[in-house]
């Protein structure tokens, strides 16, 4: 039993320095870019020996990866989008308009973790074309995730007949991307609230019948 406790004891104390290297890379890699950061700079913010960074990640590129999954997830779980009990409840709605609500609900959450992280991206791809490669999986990740959520939402009351997948899944792609989360609430300084009734009122209106053009 000792031993069990002993063991569960230095796990979960792994785990704590493991977050805190994250937390500590994040606000760096944000405020000062991914170049300019290293992972000395990081390892003393965090008050960590640097060996531990290179022991738990490896180098500067998969501890990017790892910030950026956590900011998609909201936690360091190994748990896909897909499988996250926010997107499974809103796939789970009955209707068009619930199935909505939830979905850009939960998007909004993740927006407001990962919209300020995008610019950083964008700019340590530039610097580090190897950092794309981080993600190895075919297509866009974040396109999948909105192309499953229309195609959940063809066969549900509400949604417009004349609507293909792809076409849902480019309005869905387009009104919930970073870049317009950021112009709306951090340029136009939009609350989250706002925002999320907002762009839910726009889906409805592009994409549920309840709101579908004259003569359609």
């Amino acid at each position: 039993m000792a031993e069990v406790k002993g063991r569960q004891k230095r796990t979960e104390k792994a785990r704590q320095t493991r977050r805190r290297v994250v937390r500590a890379a994040e606000e760096m890699f944000v405020a000062d870019g991914y170049g300019v950061t290293t992972l000395q700079g990081i390892a003393q913010r965090a008050e960590v020996a640097v060996q531990t960074i290179y022991f738990t990640f490896g180098n500067k590129r998969a501890l990017l990866k790892e910030v950026v999954d956590t900011a998609i997830a909201g936690d360091d779980e190994p748990v896909a989008t897909m499988d996250r009990e926010w997107f499974r409840g809103a796939i789970a709605a009955s209707t068009a308009h619930e199935h909505l609500w939830l979905h850009v609900e939960g998007t909004t959450a993740v927006l407001g973790r990962v919209a300020r992280i995008v610019e950083m991206l964008r700019v340590a791809t530039a610097v580090d074309p190897d950092v794309e490669g981080l993600w190895d999986t075919p297509g866009d990740p974040r396109y999948e995730v909105q192309r499953a959520t229309a195609e959940a939402l063809l066969g549900k009351p509400g949604i417009r007949p004349d609507l293909s997948a792809a076409d849902v899944a480019d309005v869905l792609y387009g009104l919930l991307s970073p870049e317009l989360f950021l112009m709306f609430t951090r340029e136009r300084e939009w609350s989250a609230p706002r925002w999320q009734e907002w762009v839910y009122d726009t889906l409805v209106r592009q994409v549920c019948v309840d709101h579908a053009k004259a003569g359609e």
